[in-house]
């Protein structure tokens, strides 16, 4: 066995059924590993970014670990940007990129790139094989990392000689897997588990916000029943919005710059608010300075580096989401919030919102709501980076479907390869798109993926020809100086509809707007929906 059939036998034990990737010479032992073994499904992408975005997709669908493959050199680098974004958000990847030969490194030849030192700040760990004897070790850690504690990418950099090289012992990949300083917390400690408690026993206007780390960490049901049982309302930042509803009676939305007043009113009026897997940097609070004198804080967060980092807390607790809430539903609490409960309902109720829509064209608002409306209650709505994914956020209509998007890096041209990645994970679920047309450019040569693979997913662009949020920052900070944010009335959607033979849907006002979503939504194959909206329309 050599080190690539020993790299296709370690993803076959991890169960690894399909991966995405764009091959070149330098990973090219480990392409015929896969074309020989024929048990593992390969994507092929149009760029080597998108491979990491779709398998990004892919396992936050999956809660699993996903594959991402590339050449060396440039073939790697472009994947940096979507290890970052998947740093970012704390999805569990393992990337491998191919290198040039072991005796090479270090001497600028070909295609070489030091991608340890190029991706130091953006994965949780990093490999350079140096023997193929070494492969079902590092491959067996990678992925413990990838999906343990704070969940996130691991590369795997492989010399091409490396790949090549017999194994000179047997194969052996064990269930264990011990690696030194490394022992992430879950349970939560104790004496501190017991001071949360008190905390809430004592609050009179208890709230909780849920952030990313829930749903990564399979906590949206217990934290939910944790809510429902002592009558707690919760929040979410951007990345946690899926953990409650929108329909539901202790859900007050999304808190932030960009989210809803009534939320943001509820932590500035709470007593005791519970951070539970969220970073809460500076798009969530502001001014953490003021929030820490007025409210005592309970964060919980599995990774401790993050604990305190933006706001500093009353009570920290490290450990897992679900372990916690699940452990902090057998306490006995006992607290009345009825009074509190009732204040929220009528801080929201009162709630006005001054944004003002133009009448022109469709409203983004309405669009968001009408569309996740009309969804499948299990749908997937994937936001792209920009105007349309804070409409997205704000006004989507959250029912038992999930939410995907780029929150912490705020990646453009994320939303179409992991639309992709999702749909291949769940192609029984309905999987919708929504981006703008800035960043429909950043990633439409993938509707060659989409197009090939035959993958059925629905891509709507709000199309309002600017770069719309830099515009916006721009007419509000530097009095309408627009300036590099003008993308006229390129490119002709239609045509690249027909091109990759895509059904094509188009809207221009509120009036027909429900009429081309149905037909839109009824589409049974890959389809793109353009809505005309207003460039002057701002998020805020």
């Amino acid at each position: 066995m050599n080190g690539a059939e020993a790299m296709v036998k370690c993803l076959e034990e991890e169960g690894v059924t399909r991966i995405f990737g764009y091959p070149g010479v330098a990973i090219s032992p480990f392409y015929e590993a896969l074309y020989n073994a024929g048990t593992i499904e390969h994507v092929l992408v149009r760029q080597e970014q998108a491979a990491g975005h779709a398998a990004s997709g892919y396992a936050r669908i999956s809660r699993k670990a996903a594959v991402c493959v590339t050449s060396s050199g440039p073939g790697a680098t472009n994947l940096i940007t979507a290890l970052a974004t998947a740093y970012a958000d704390s999805i569990p990847l393992i990337a491998i990129t191919g290198q040039v030969n072991s005796n090479l490194l270090g001497r600028d030849v070909f295609q070489e790139a030091d991608m340890r030192g190029s991706t130091e700040s953006f994965v949780k760990y990093s490999y350079l094989v140096k023997s193929a004897d070494d492969i079902p070790r590092i491959f067996k850690e990678a992925f413990y990392i990838a999906s343990t504690g704070r969940k996130g990418p691991v590369l795997i950099d492989i010399p091409c000689d490396v790949q090549i090289d017999l194994l000179k012992k047997s194969f052996d990949y064990t269930s264990e897997v011990n690696i030194r300083g490394y022992k992430p917390s879950t349970k939560g400690n104790n004496p501190q588990m017991h001071k949360v408690v008190a905390a809430i026993n004592k609050a009179k206007k208890p709230l909780i916000c849920a952030g990313g780390g829930v749903i990564l960490g399979n906590g949206e049901e217990c934290v939910r029943q944790f809510c429902e049982k002592n009558n707690i309302p919760l929040v979410t930042t951007m990345m946690g919005i899926g953990v409650m509803p929108k329909n539901h009676p202790l859900y007050f939305g999304m808190l932030g710059n960009n989210g809803k007043p009534y939320a943001n009113r509820a932590v500035a009026n709470s007593d005791l608010l519970i951070i539970a897997g969220a970073r809460i940097a500076d798009r969530a609070v502001p001014k953490p300075e003021n929030l820490e004198q007025q409210v005592n804080i309970i964060h919980i967060d599995i990774d401790t580096a993050e604990i305190g980092k933006n706001l500093g807390p009353t009570i920290p607790l490290v450990g897992d989401i679900k372990s916690i809430f699940d452990r902090l539903l057998q306490e006995n609490i006992s607290i009345d919030t009825s009074n509190w409960i009732e204040t929220l309902q009528a801080i929201k109720k009162s709630t006005v919102d001054h944004r003002v829509f133009s009448d022109k064209l469709v409203n983004p608002m309405l669009l968001v709501q009408h569309l996740s409306e009309k969804m499948d209650d299990d749908a997937i709505y994937v936001a792209d980076v920009g105007q349309n994914q804070l409409w997205s956020a704000d006004n989507y209509v959250m029912k038992n479907g999930r939410f995907l998007t780029s929150g912490g890096m705020g990646t453009m041209g994320y939303s179409i390869p992991a639309g992709i990645g999702a749909k291949m994970c769940t192609p029984d679920k309905q999987v919708v798109v929504v981006c703008g047309d800035g960043s429909f450019q950043m990633s439409m040569y993938e509707l060659g993926t989409i197009a090939v693979n035959k993958v059925p997913i629905k891509i709507l662009v709000m199309r309002n020809h600017y770069l719309g949020l830099v515009r916006e920052h721009q007419e509000k900070t530097y009095k309408e100086h627009y300036f590099g944010v003008h993308l006229y009335d390129y490119p002709k959607y239609a045509e690249i509809a027909a091109a990759y033979d895509m059904d094509y849907f188009h809207c221009d006002s509120n009036e027909t707007l429900d009429a081309e979503l149905d037909r839109f939504l009824a589409c049974d194959k890959a389809c793109i929906m353009v809505c005309e909206v207003d460039s002057h329309n701002n998020t805020k």
